[in-house]
């Protein structure tokens, strides 16, 4: 039979991927030229879209949601969506460290609501490595703030759509109790992906006419930071609770720095690769000294992939 500890490994090992996974984000859309609402839309789609081959084992599950359920998933795609809308939309008006490095208050606004909301428990030792973890990331966004101009109009963008993402998954943490993590993915992104339809329509934004190199984009989008990103960390709630989840923001400035240093030639010193290092360090103090452990499963239950059943909690 599978150990606890043979499960945490494969869950952290997971958690781990999840982090690479979002780093990419702000790569690819500083490679697109559309409109980030565009983007935003196309991603969600297409994840919609890559999700739709597997969506028979979970029909009978998707299609029994009470109004309490659907109400709350329509409010987790809005604003799932407006998260996107405005942290995409920060990307081009700051550099990549500046806005992920605001991302970082993600889970301090979620380990309030989980406080407030779930009566969740913290120790001394939590507490610590969030701090050593928060400061390792202004020390990497540090040397990009501006007080003045698009950067600054950048960093409250970058700031609103963390908000919007903490109540997307404290709202995810909830729902995911009579959920999978299929079908609670399925329809919040595609909720917002329909929010964003809605929202390129008034706009005006085109619809079609983008370059084979844009789709391009935007099935990357979709697979990598969307579905071993996104949808990765959401079934993880399933494991740890949403505090802890959203630590993995966390690491995201440290991968997204070096990304944007090797693919973008954005500058990176060497005091914010040290950061790097001591944000790292902050992630492991909370998640190996957090309260919350993943729960063990069946021997012969798999990691639940996107069109798989998932292993339940006992």
């Amino acid at each position: 039979m599978t150990s606890i500890s043979r499960v945490g490994k494969s869950i952290y090992l997971l958690f781990f991927v999840g982090i690479i996974a979002i780093s990419f984000s702000s790569i690819f859309v500083r490679w697109s030229d559309a409109d980030v609402a565009v983007i935003a839309m196309y991603r969600l789609f297409l994840t919609n879209l890559v999700m739709l081959p597997f969506i028979w084992p979970h029909r009978h599950e998707m299609m029994r949601l009470d109004f309490r359920q659907w109400a709350l998933l329509l409010a987790s795609g809005v604003m799932l969506a407006l998260h996107f809308l405005l942290w995409m939309g920060s990307l081009r008006l700051t550099s990549v460290a500046s806005s992920t490095v605001i991302l970082a208050l993600e889970p301090i606004l979620i380990l309030a609501g989980s406080v407030w909301l779930f009566k969740a428990k913290i120790n001394r030792m939590m507490l610590i490595g969030m701090g050593i973890a928060l400061f390792g990331s202004i020390i990497i966004g540090a040397g990009d703030f501006q007080v003045a101009g698009t950067a600054l109009k950048g960093d409250i963008l970058s700031l609103l759509g963390t908000m919007a993402v903490a109540v997307h998954m404290l709202l995810g943490q909830f729902l995911r109790t009579g959920l999978s993590a299929f079908s609670y993915n399925f329809w919040v992104f595609l909720v917002a992906a329909c929010t964003f339809a809605v929202y390129n329509l008034f706009m005006g934004h085109a619809f079609g006419g983008y370059a084979a190199s844009e789709w391009g984009i935007f099935l990357l989008l979709a697979i990598v930071p969307t579905i071993f990103g996104h949808y990765l960390f959401n079934w993880l709630l399933q494991y740890m609770n949403a505090t802890t989840v959203s630590m993995g923001v966390l690491g995201e400035p440290v991968f997204s720095s070096l990304l944007a240093w090797m693919l973008l030639g954005e500058s990176l010193s060497t005091l914010q690769m040290s950061a790097g290092v001591v944000i790292l360090f902050g992630v492991w103090i909370f998640i190996r000294y957090g309260k919350t452990k993943p729960q063990p499963v069946p021997a012969d239950a798999p990691i639940a992939a996107p069109g798989s059943v998932e292993p339940k909690t006992v």
